[in-house]
């Protein structure tokens, strides 16, 4: 018996360390904001550790994040996938449209920026990765800063400025009224300094009938030449992988819209496309996004 016993601790001492999964919290500006850290096997100060922003209303739990996550972790490489607070405390799953909304677009930046500093206490190499909106946010965040904290940025399917234009365009047939009136009210109040002030609202990002701050509504709509994603990419001095979907209905000219800043960036900005893939890369197209930015990483130490 004792034998036996002896054996199961051999066993149990030979077996693999296994992959690590650990949910984490961060207070940013007054709120706590919530992200995954997943780890593989063999992690150390020198394992590469992604960290992920997830697109709009979305969170860090959505398929196209724990898919990409979960293969970057099987080819040896960290990920820290956080949920953006959208104005809210501990905020999980998609935002509820019965909520009302406050936040604009300079909190995401402001929170990427504090999960890239909490990653760099876990590893040496740190690159910053965007979804969709996401992307457009990770864009910011590298362009806020002459010295950004991680050697890469990786945006899958970012948004574009036509993008953003068109959803301005469309705002009319969706939610049947106009945007510019609502959108006027929303700037005059931001300008005299009441921001905060609650307007109903026929409808804001995919949620009808909202109740939203003023600022919010501004944020969203208003145009800002941070809507160019690939303008943003093109002040950048760090490397950045742009990864389109062909059958990308969501953004669909993210190609067009970054292949000439490839072409002529002298190598700085890769632009790869995904075959079949569509906007949220699901099953084995996430796979094909691990395998890119695992190339990526390799080229950037």
């Amino acid at each position: 018996m004792r034998w036996l016993m002896g054996l199961a601790v051999l066993v149990w001492l030979a077996a693999p360390a296994s992959a690590a999964e650990q949910e984490l919290e961060l207070s940013v500006h007054g709120r706590t904001t919530l992200a995954t850290l997943r780890t593989p096997a063999a992690m150390t100060p020198d394992t590469p550790l992604v960290v992920m922003t997830h697109g709009t209303l979305a969170h860090k739990d959505m398929e196209v994040i724990q898919g990409v996550a979960k293969a970057l972790e099987q080819r040896g490489i960290a990920s820290l996938a956080h949920t953006l607070s959208l104005g809210l405390d501990r905020r999980k799953g998609m935002y509820d449209c019965a909520v009302r909304h406050d936040y604009v677009v300079e909190d995401a930046v402001a929170e990427i920026g504090a999960w890239v500093a909490r990653a760099r206490g876990t590893s040496r190499l740190v690159v910053a990765f965007g979804h969709s909106r996401g992307g457009n946010q990770v864009a910011r965040y590298l362009a806020a800063s002459e010295t950004p904290a991680v050697a890469g940025g990786v945006l899958l399917a970012p948004v574009t400025a036509k993008a953003e234009a068109d959803l301005r365009a469309s705002y009319a047939k969706t939610y049947g009224k106009p945007l510019e009136p609502v959108l006027e009210l929303a700037t005059k109040a931001v300008v005299a300094g009441r921001g905060g002030e609650w307007m109903d609202v026929p409808g804001f990002i995919y949620c009808p009938n909202a109740v939203v701050t003023a600022r919010a509504f501004a944020s969203f709509y208003g145009r800002d030449a941070g809507q160019d994603t690939a303008a943003l990419v093109a002040r950048l001095k760090l490397p950045v992988l742009v990864l389109s979907a062909t059958k990308d209905t969501v953004v669909p000219d993210v190609a067009a819209a970054f292949a000439s800043l490839a072409g002529s960036s002298g190598g700085r900005v890769q632009l790869d496309r995904i075959e079949d893939a569509d906007h949220f890369f699901r099953d084995l197209f996430a796979e094909d996004v691990a395998d890119r930015i695992a190339e990526f990483i390799k080229q950037t130490r």
